[in-house]
């Protein structure tokens, strides 16, 4: 049985004379991230991009399907069967790819959708006599066509059938690389990792800097932070990691500031080494994991401190969030 994996576009499709640099970067993501996988052919045909073996390829289908879930820029996917636009080969692939899976459920019901208008049988027929055949093949199943345990999807594409279940919700967003590239300042918690996920997911390729203060950090807590900056990698690829000391710069203002302000003082400095550190990677903003309110150093005037004396937009895609949605993403 020849099989495929159906990736459908999501903002991509508003694109206009720009949309194939943002398809070119799609592509090379999904190639990069299901490589090891298979040798697959993949390739775009009806705003809609094609996985499939190249002859004599034996590839992992599942596998690459589960990384193909987390490339930025897919709306939605499905592992498909492939077969000829002819109702009696559509029926007969439905029933043998989706088997497994019809025998464990209780209803279902057809979806039909006919990209290639040419095919004789309007949506409703197909959808009409796959059902009925299904329920041939599969005595136990009942129609529900309001709440089924299963949906099946029939294709009829400009060169050929696809036979699936309900399409997944892919990452969304933009891919990785499509709006420049932003240095994400990452510490040991969950909310600035949060702020680079949701910047990639915008399009933009990150580095992250890291602040150390050796002896008074330990070197658990940079593993920590590579370990967080690994779990990104799977969204984007690869991630430069800097690790800057800021032993000296502390021991300073411990000696030589107020209490009260070494805190606010200490952040602005970190916002001033990373501006600098940014420039020389080319960076065009800062992002950071900062919420309103949500510790004593992130109340409204003192962000506006923090940020003031840096020429690089800072951009806070947590700022309104409480930590309880920041964890739901994270997780």
């Amino acid at each position: 049985m020849e099989q495929c994996i159906l990736l459908k576009y999501g903002e991509l499709i508003l694109k206009g004379l720009n949309k194939g640099r943002f398809e070119k970067l799609l592509l090379d993501h999904i190639r990069a991230a299901i490589a090891p996988y298979g040798d697959f052919s993949v390739y775009t045909m009806q705003s809609a991009v094609y996985v499939e073996a190249k002859s004599g390829a034996t590839c992992d289908f599942e596998g690459a399907y589960e990384a193909a879930k987390k490339v930025f820029g897919i709306a939605a996917l499905s592992l498909c069967a492939l077969c000829p636009k002819d109702m009696d080969a559509i029926k007969a692939t439905a029933a043998d790819f989706l088997a497994d899976r019809l025998r464990q459920v209780k209803t279902f019901k057809v979806e039909a959708k006919r990209a290639d208008k040419r095919f004789p049988l309007g949506s409703p027929q197909i959808s009409a006599e796959l059902g009925g055949y299904l329920l041939q093949q599969f005595p136990h199943l009942k129609v529900d066509v309001h709440n089924p345990d299963m949906i099946v999807v029939a294709e009829i594409r400009d060169q050929k059938a696809c036979v699936h279940e309900a399409s997944e919700k892919g990452a969304g967003g933009l891919p990785v690389g499509a709006n420049g590239k932003a240095m994400l300042l990452i510490s040991g918690g969950i909310d600035s990792p949060v702020a680079g996920y949701m910047m990639m997911k915008r399009g933009m390729t990150v580095d992250c800097v890291h602040f150390e203060s050796f002896p008074y950090t330990s070197e658990a807590a940079r593993e920590k932070v590579l370990t967080l900056a690994s779990e990104l990698t799977e969204y984007c690829g690869k991630i430069k990691v800097h690790v800057i000391s800021l032993t000296h710069i502390q021991e300073e203002l411990r000696d030589n500031c107020q209490e009260d302000y070494f805190t606010l003082l200490l952040r602005r400095f970190m916002m001033r080494c990373a501006a600098a550190l940014a420039k020389q990677q080319d960076c065009i903003a800062l992002v950071t994991g900062e919420s309103v309110g949500q510790v004593a150093s992130q109340t409204m005037e003192a962000l506006g401190v923090t940020e003031n004396g840096i020429e690089l937009p800072v951009l806070r895609p947590v700022i309104g969030m409480d930590k309880e949605e920041i964890i739901r993403i994270s997780r």
